[in-house]
Formats: structure tokens, C-alpha cells, sequence
């Protein structure tokens, strides 16, 4: 660089505040290097070097000199000017764009900041916090596991409140802003976009049970039982939470908490041998030890016992005490996992995250693992499920999937078929189990039977993640999620190109679409660099503990780049059938004609999500949104422009996604039938539900025909809907009208009756 300390000496630098300071190149220097740097190539490395920094330095410097030397001062506004004019002149256009973006950002901030108005509506914001309810403002109400009213709660909202102005004049172009002010489209979780954060992952248990993992304070040592093992799932679930903005589930269940089982089993079958066996006249010629590690070799709770006959010495009675210690072994084992699943889902519905403002919104997949410890695990915690929580209520989290695989547990010669049923006794009971789908044929396509790792697993929301473009010999589950996603609205779409604002125009409707998709695409590659900007040391549990895919490999200076690559960026979108509507007078549960369109419309997505990722080689994908609060926003900002719209803004939501819509009235068969396709097409989640009236307990064989209507109609995720009501007086769980069958009080004596849902438990981020 040149020598300008003493040319430039004299020369006063005008802030904007207008106050006078001396001249100081190193920070033109530093502000031209950061300008460079923002520039990477596709391995992450800076594109330009020091040589192409000093080379604008020295060109502004000489212009400075020149212009400006004589008046004895220059503004900050003259300077930057000089920076992006040179470096437009010298053919750095990338890095032209990169600094003129980041000047225009940082002009936002400060109107953000400084202006009169904005001052005035972000105090007003926060003032609504402070002052009121979580029944008086929506904003205490965005995210279903916060409580608003507490404390803690309301410290969550005040920082998020301030994040989003935050992220929305500093961190994102105008027009990304713009359009989700507008109602154009929703950019979920802005709040979380200053921290990085991600939205979601599938938890691999095996890889932080393998070694033991920390949390931030000490060391947690490779659990040693079924006990363990259930509480250091619950711990992972909640320090991950802690690191991302949406929910945790956990990919393999089953498969994770077998060897847990099986640890527990050995602890008491030695026991047991040792009660029977030493304080006996055989005691004296039986070698405790050698049996001890004969037991620690075994393979499974499923024992040959004529393994152990070499030590009877041909006495019958030997032989029975080696029964009898393996049946009490046996069922010691079951009860303590038993115990163990129950504390999992108390563990769950009661332990904190986020300075204690949120409990976790957590999932688990199971149902395919046939050893008999993996069965063990399945059957209790159906069991645990079914018994419910403490006085008897419904457990809202973790929400379990049940994964149904032909082979595995679909027909009655399937080794984990008897599981499959009592997984739909407790779902007809407690809601829950949902159930997804390995045989459908988009969670088939990567499927391969002797890696459970390849199996499909689900968030409880319905975010999937399965194929990896970024490694195609690597497509798996666990220790993948999704980045972040951004919905559009698509009723605004219809009501402006179809025919209830005049004549159907869709050459239009698809050109705005698109033009929607492509800005998607950019604000969703703004937020990925944000988040690649990101260090190991921000994410201490997910990268610092391995729980990403690959993140063990980062070293502490690395971006991450390398590893989010696995994650997905996803495209959602809202409503279909209020779309349909306002396009053709009908949604698709009324014409066939209307389902052809929107079929259309939903490939139309697909086909520029999978352009994207072939382009950008990143896991662009395609998402039925699942927040059902944005549903309402959008309603009541397109109500206020076009007004209330019969079958498209008269009511207080849109349709979630592609549903039909849940007040028409359509046979279960034909609801899954016109959905099913859907579930092809929204390769970043997808589901969807039935709703049945009536007491479904009493009738589980109804309800196994519907999870079998799915399977047939290519559903790759289902939850079936009906009362589950609970009278916290007598503990009465079931259907109840007016009237408790249980205590016999009437609706509306003491305390209220509770009535659950599925549908009102699917926020996991997506806010």
C-alpha cells in the first residue's frame, strides 16, 4: 500500500454525525478487505488477494489526493463512493454488488435505529410485550411452547421482537423485507436469522452414546443401562434444542436404545445367577467369574441357555436356577425399560431449554427394529404412552412416529406386526403414534434394508430429509435437517390472476409465481451465507459435540459451509385450495378439474426446486408448510386488501398447504386419494390428516384401515385426528360430551374438561 500518512495527514474524515476526525487509512483498508472477503469460491476460500485489495486502496487513495486534498476533508458517503466507483472501474463487479449491498444494509439499520417512525412502531412493539397478555398480542402467541405470559417467556419475545427489525434493515436485501411485510411470503423464524441458527435436525443418538458427549459443564460418561440411556436422549434433545431455532427428533429410536437394553439385561441376569447359584451347595464348584464373562458376550436378551450347560455339570437342578435367573432377568430388564421410556416422555413434557422459556419441541421414529431389544424398547414405550403422564393426560411431546415397512411390520406374518397393532390401539387412545411410510415410493427410492440409517424419519411437524445431492453415496438420515424455509402465498396468487378479480389468466399467474420462487431462492442463499458465516463455537452441542452430519471433521477456524451443505433450503407455500378457488370457483375436493390445476401448480414448485439444486448443488427442496399460525396472517392481510372473498378470505385461516379443506365434507378414502400425490411432489415434508369423530378406541380396527388406506395411497406421512379429552377431577381419559362418564360432573362445573388435538401440535420453528 502507498504511504498516505503523511500526504493525507492534514485531511479531516466528516462522520456522519458530522463531527470532524483525523485521517485514519487503515480503516478505508480494512473496509475494502472486508468487501474482498465476502467474495468465496466454491471451497470456501477467498476468491481475490491481497494484491487485488491494494490495488482499490491505492486507486481511491491517489483520487482522494487528488479531489480532495485542497478542502482539508471528505465525507464517510465521498470515501465509499470512491470505493465502489473504482471498483466498478476495474472490472470487480462481484465485489461491487457484495459492498454496495452492505453500505445499503447498514443505511437501513440506521433508519431503523434513528428514524422518528421506526422508532415509534418498534417501541410500540415492544411496549405490547411488556403491557399485555399473551391473549391480547398475537406476538406472545408465536410459538406454540412459549409461554407469553411467564417471565422468561417474555424475555424470549422482547429479544425476538427487537432480532427481527434487527435482521430485517441489517441483514437481508430491502426487497426480501419488503416482501414479507407485504404478505407476499413469510420468511419463518426471522428472529433466529442474526444467530445462524438452523431449523431442525435428526438427532444420532448411536455417535454421542458411543463416546459420551458433554453438554457445556462436565462430562457425560457412555451410558451403562436403559435408564441412562433414556435420560441422555432426553438431555441431547434438550441441548440441541438450545442451538437450533426448531425442533429436535430423533431418527432411529429403537435402533439407538437396544444396546441399552441389552447392558441392563447382563447387569441382571449376572445378579440373578449370582442369588441362585452362590449362596447353594453349588456354589462351591461353580466359577462366578467365568460366567460373569460368558454373560458379557452375549449378543442378545434371546439366550441359547444351553450355552450354559457346560457349568451344570449334568445337575437338572443347576440348569433350572439358570432358567429361572434368566426369566427374572428377563422380566427385571422389561420393567426397567418400562420405567425407562416413562421417565423419557416425563423427561420431555416437563424439562426446560432457552433459559427455561420453552420446553423442546421433540419427535422420535421407530418400529423397525426386530431384535428383541429394539422390540423391548418399542412395546414399553407404546405402553408408557398409552399409561399417559401423572394424572393420567395425554403426553404432547416427544410426538412419536411409527415407521410401517412391508417385511417389518405391515402384514401378520411380519416380525414387528403385533407392535404395528398396539401402535394403533395407543394412537386411537392418546393421538399418537402418527405413522410414516418407508414404502412409499419417494421414501423408498434411497431405501436400503440392512441400514436403518436410510430409513425416512420425519420431524413431528412433517419436515423430511432424506436424498443429499451434495452426497449421492451418502444419502442418509441422521445428522441432517433443514436450514431454513420461506412460504409464499399462494391465495394472494389466485385472487390477483383468476377469476374472481376477472378472467383466468394463469400464463400470468405462473410468471408472478415464479418470479416469488426465484426471490425465495435468493433470500434462502442470503440466509445460507449468514449461517455458513458461522463458527463451531457458536453451536456448541450441534457441531461441538458431532451431532451435524461430518461436523467432527470441522477444525475451530472453519466455516461451515462444508457440512450445512447436507441440510435443506426449502420453498413452503399455503393454502392451495383457497388458491383454487379464487383461480376456478372450486377447490380440489369439489373438481377433478381443480386438482389437475393444482397438481400443476405444485409440480410447477417442484420442477424450480430441483432446477435450484441442481444449480447451486445444495438440497433446494419443496415443503407443504407446516406453521398454522401463518395461515392467519396471511388471511388477514389479504382480507384487508381485496376483502372478504367467499371460499377464499371469509374465514379466519387459510387451508394448511395442500389439504382439502377440513370443513368439507369428503370420505376418508378420497381425502387420502387426493392428497397422496401431493406427498410426492413436497420433497422437503409433507402430511397429512384425517378427522374422525367418535370414541376411536373402541373401534381400532377402523382406525388400522385407515393407516392402510395411507400406506396405499402413497402417503409418506399420517396423523389421524379425533377427541381425546381428559376431566382432571377424576382422571377420566376419552371421549366425553357434556358429561363425564367417569365422575358424572356436568361441562362447565370446576375445572374446565381437556380437549386435545394433533393438528394444534405441529410448530416445530416455521414461526
Amino acid at each position: 500500500m502507498v504511504d498516505t500518512e503523511d500526504t493525507l495527514a492534514t485531511l479531516k474524515v466528516v462522520k456522519r454525525n458530522g463531527k470532524k476526525v483525523e485521517w485514519n487509512g487503515t480503516k478505508i483498508a480494512v473496509a475494502i478487505k472486508k468487501g474482498f472477503d465476502s467474495i468465496k469460491t466454491e471451497d470456501d476460500e477467498n476468491k481475490y488477494s491481497e494484491k487485488d485489495i491494494n490495488k482499490i486502496f491505492n486507486s481511491v487513495v491517489k483520487r482522494i489526493e487528488k479531489d480532495y486534498l485542497d478542502d482539508e476533508k471528505i465525507k464517510i458517503e465521498q470515501i465509499q463512493d470512491l470505493i465502489e466507483d473504482e471498483l466498478k472501474k476495474k472490472g470487480y463487479e462481484d465485489v461491487y454488488k457484495s459492498f454496495s449491498e452492505y453500505r445499503e444494509r447498514r443505511n437501513m439499520s440506521r433508519q431503523l435505529f434513528f428514524g422518528e417512525k421506526k422508532q415509534h412502531k418498534f417501541l410500540k412493539a415492544i411496549e405490547s410485550l411488556g403491557l399485555k397478555s399473551a391473549n391480547e398480542e398475537d406476538a406472545k402467541r408465536e410459538n406454540a411452547n412459549v409461554d407469553g405470559d411467564t417471565a422468561m417467556g417474555t424475555m424470549l419475545q422482547y429479544g425476538s421482537t427487537v432480532s427481527k427489525e434487527f435482521a430485517k434493515a441489517y441483514l437481508m436485501k430491502p426487497k426480501f423485507a419488503e416482501a414479507h411485510d407485504n404478505g407476499d411470503i413469510h420468511i419463518h423464524d426471522m428472529d433466529f436469522m442474526p444467530m445462524g441458527t438452523t431449523t431442525c435436525c435428526q438427532i444420532d443418538l448411536k455417535k454421542l452414546f458411543d463416546k459420551g458427549f458433554s453438554t457445556g459443564h462436565g462430562h457425560l460418561r457412555e451410558p451403562q443401562g436403559i435408564m441412562s440411556y433414556s435420560a441422555l436422549a432426553a438431555i441431547a434433545i434438550q441441548s440441541n434444542q438450545n442451538d437450533q431455532h426448531g425442533g429436535q427428533s430423533i431418527p432411529a429410536f429403537d435402533y439407538y436404545l437396544a444396546p441399552g437394553v441389552l447392558i441392563t439385561f447382563k447387569k441382571h441376569f449376572k445378579q440373578a445367577v449370582c442369588d441362585y447359584l452362590d449362596f447353594t451347595e453349588f456354589g462351591n464348584f461353580i466359577n462366578m467369574d467365568r460366567i460373569a464373562k460368558d454373560i458379557d458376550k452375549l449378543k442378545s436378551i434371546e439366550v441359547d441357555l444351553s450355552e450354559f450347560d457346560g457349568y451344570a455339570k449334568d445337575s437338572e437342578e443347576v440348569k433350572r436356577l439358570f432358567k429361572v435367573a434368566y426369566e427374572k432377568a428377563l422380566a427385571k430388564t422389561d420393567r426397567e425399560t418400562y420405567q425407562a421410556m416413562e421417565a423419557f416422555i416425563h423427561n420431555l413434557n416437563t424439562m426446560h431449554s432457552r433459559a427455561g422459556a420453552q420446553v423442546p419441541f421433540s419427535s422420535i421414529n421407530f418400529g423397525t427394529d426386530t431384535s428383541a431389544e429394539g422390540r423391548m424398547v418399542i412395546r414399553n414405550y407404546l405402553l408408557a404412552t398409552d399409561s399417559g403422564l401423572g394424572n393420567h393426560e395425554t403426553p404432547i411431546f416427544p410426538i412419536s412416529i411409527f415407521k410401517v415397512k412391508e417385511g417389518v411390520n405391515y402384514n401378520p406374518e411380519d416380525p414387528n406386526y403385533d407392535l404395528f397393532k398396539l401402535s394403533c390401539e395407543v394412537s386411537a387412545k392418546r393421538l399418537f403414534p402418527n405413522f410414516s411410510f418407508i414404502d412409499s415410493t419417494f421414501n423408498k427410492a434411497t431405501y436400503n434394508p440392512d441400514d436403518y440409517r436410510t430409513e425416512v424419519g420425519y420431524m413431528g411437524c412433517r419436515t423430511r430429509v432424506l436424498a443429499d445431492v451434495t452426497s449421492p453415496d451418502n444419502q442418509i438420515t441422521p445428522g441432517r435437517g433443514n436450514l431454513s424455509f420461506t412460504s409464499i402465498n399462494l391465495p394472494r396468487l389466485g385472487i390477483k390472476h383468476g377469476q374472481v378479480s376477472g378472467e383466468l389468466d394463469m400464463d400470468a399467474f405462473y410468471a408472478e409465481l415464479g418470479e416469488l420462487m426465484d426471490l425465495v431462492k435468493d433470500q434462502l442463499l442470503e440466509r445460507f451465507e449468514i449461517q455458513c458465516g458461522k463458527h463451531v463455537y457458536n453451536f456448541p452441542f450441534l457441531l461441538g459435540q458431532g451431532v451435524w452430519i461430518d461436523s467432527e471433521k470441522l477444525k475451530p477456524g472453519d466455516r461451515l459451509r462444508k457440512v450445512l451443505k447436507h441440510g435443506t433450503l426449502t420453498v413452503g407455500f399455503i393454502g392451495l385450495a383457497e388458491c383454487l378457488v379464487a383461480l376456478t370457483g372450486k377447490h380440489h375436493g369439489q373438481s377433478e378439474d381443480s386438482q389437475k390445476l393444482g397438481l400443476e401448480i405444485i409440480e410447477f414448485m417442484r420442477k424450480r426446486t430441483d432446477e435450484y439444486a441442481e444449480k447451486y448443488n445444495l438440497n433446494f427442496s419443496l415443503i407443504a408448510t407446516p406453521a398454522e399460525g401463518l395461515s392467519g396472517r396471511f388471511t388477514n392481510m389479504d382480507k384487508a386488501i381485496y376483502g372478504k372473498i367467499k371460499g377464499v378470505t371469509d374465514r379466519d385461516y387459510y387451508t394448511n398447504s395442500f389439504h382439502v379443506p377440513v370443513y368439507y365434507n369428503i370420505s376418508v378414502a378420497k381425502k387420502l386419494e387426493l392428497e397422496g400425490p401431493y406427498h410426492n411432489l413436497t420433497n422437503g415434508g409433507h402430511i397429512s390428516y384425517v378427522e374422525l369423530d367418535g370414541d376411536t378406541a373402541m373401534n381400532t380396527e377402523a382406525f388400522e384401515k385407515i393407516v392402510r388406506l395411507m400406506h396405499d395411497n402413497n402417503i409418506g406421512y399420517g396423523a389421524i385426528n379425533h377427541p381425546v379429552d381428559r376431566d382432571p377431577v377424576c382422571g377420566y381419559t376419552g371421549v366425553i360430551g357434556d358429561v363425564c362418564p367417569g365422575c358424572g360432573r356436568k361441562e362447565g362445573e370446576g375445572v374446565p374438561i381437556e380437549r386435545v388435538k394433533n393438528a394444534d401440535l405441529t410448530c416445530c420453528g416455521g414461526r
